[in-house]
């Protein structure tokens, strides 16, 4: 009876005839149940976040959002690059993501108040997601003898950023602000050196691609959510519908032009660079990953507040920002990873730069809601009509995401 407990738990946590804790980069994979699940958890934070810039559509708001964004964006990557390589799914692992998700629901109920009165908090779940980090590299250390160098970066920019987080907390908050962004930056560098210190250890370049589109898709979401949610708050008066609509176009013409044709595009360069770990390709690829969302996301704000505020027939500063800056970020970001990807390459991505500077004369016009998100909407269209063109004649190589 004891062996058979014994033998049982040994199973459960990976070991003797269990699953074996290895490197997965050497086999075809796709997105887990798991890793699906955990994404929910993020759908919440993206929300609040949205919320709290709907609430202050000043540089300010925009300013706090993005900082934010990119703690919770990046708390995702971290966790999402030790899956690529990692993902052996076993109890020990589920257990270490399911108590990073619930860290994560935690950022999700402190978002709109992490400046304010739940900075702690939102401190703390920023700093018990880098101690499951540390434990898991940890647990990687141990058992895979090939991946240590690898996982003893990751356990050094772990271990660094939890403590500036830690410090943040006792420093006066401008500086506390300031110690957020180091914390990120140093943990930024890790994957740059990583990929560049074992090529034994690769990223799974198939996996990699479908991950991030999976954020795309959450990010995407908030446009859906927030068409849905104007269309409420405006009491679906006459006004609002055409912009609601105009709005959805607007998404599903960004939902388009990413999964056919920039991630599509990424992803045949992420292919052609293959799993050597010296290519500077992953790295434009995560990186450029960024503002992409982060554009999406702005994008995603501005759509709920361009609904609600259509029956005043003319949408604010701060909300034309929201949309036209934030589909020229959007179109911008996809032309520069693309460069960055390609070493330069000037095919396939003049057209979503060109298209930029005329989001970016929209956001500055005052223009009627209708107006200003339906121009945008025939910018998008255009611009996935001129992407596919060039993929029929050839001239853009790309693969499906």
């Amino acid at each position: 009876m004891v062996g058979t407990g014994q033998g049982l738990l040994g199973a459960l946590l990976g070991r003797g005839r269990g699953r074996r804790l290895e490197l997965r980069t050497d086999e075809g994979r796709s997105a887990s149940r798991l890793e699906l699940f955990f994404d929910l958890a993020f759908v919440l934070v993206v929300a609040e976040l949205a919320i709290h810039l709907r609430a202050e559509v000043t540089w300010q708001g925009e300013l706090e959002f993005a900082g934010l964004f990119t703690t919770v964006w990046w708390a995702w990557v971290s966790s999402t690059l030790y899956a690529n390589r990692f993902d052996h799914d076993d109890v020990v692992y589920r257990l270490y993501k399911l108590a990073g998700m619930a860290a994560v629901i935690g950022m999700a109920a402190t978002a709109t108040e992490a400046t304010g009165e739940r900075f702690g908090l939102f401190v703390g779940c920023q700093v018990l997601l880098r101690a499951i980090l540390l434990l898991q590299y940890h647990r990687a250390y141990r058992h895979v003898a090939q991946a240590r160098p690898v996982a003893r970066l990751y356990m050094a920019g772990a271990a660094a950023g939890a403590l500036l987080w830690v410090v943040s907390l006792a420093v006066p908050r401008p500086l506390g602000f300031a110690l957020w962004g180091a914390a990120v930056l140093v943990e930024a560098l890790v994957p740059l050196l990583a990929t560049r210190s074992s090529a034994d250890v690769p990223l799974h370049v198939e996996h990699l691609p479908e991950r991030f589109a999976l954020f795309v898709i959450l990010v995407l979401g908030e446009s859906v959510a927030g068409i849905a949610h104007g269309l409420a708050d405006a009491a679906w008066s006459a006004s609002a519908i055409p912009v609601a609509v105009l709005s959805f176009v607007l998404a599903a013409g960004l939902w388009w032009s990413y999964f056919d044709l920039a991630g599509a595009r990424a992803k045949r360069l992420l292919d052609e660079a293959g799993a050597s770990s010296s290519s500077h390709a992953h790295d434009a690829y995560v990186f450029g990953q960024l503002p992409l969302t982060l554009a999406l996301a702005t994008v995603g704000a501005g759509v709920e507040l361009a609904v609600v505020q259509s029956a005043e027939g003319e949408v604010p500063a701060g909300t034309r920002l929201l949309l036209g800056g934030g589909v020229a970020v959007y179109l911008l970001s996809v032309s520069l990873t693309t460069a960055g990807m390609a070493r330069g390459s000037r095919r396939g991505w003049w057209w979503p730069a060109g298209a930029a500077v005329v989001a970016g004369l929209d956001a500055a016009l005052e223009l009627p809601a209708g107006v200003v998100v339906g121009a945008l909407a025939a910018l998008v269209v255009a611009v996935v009509i001129g992407g596919m063109a060039q993929r029929a004649a050839g001239r853009l190589d790309v693969e499906e995401v």
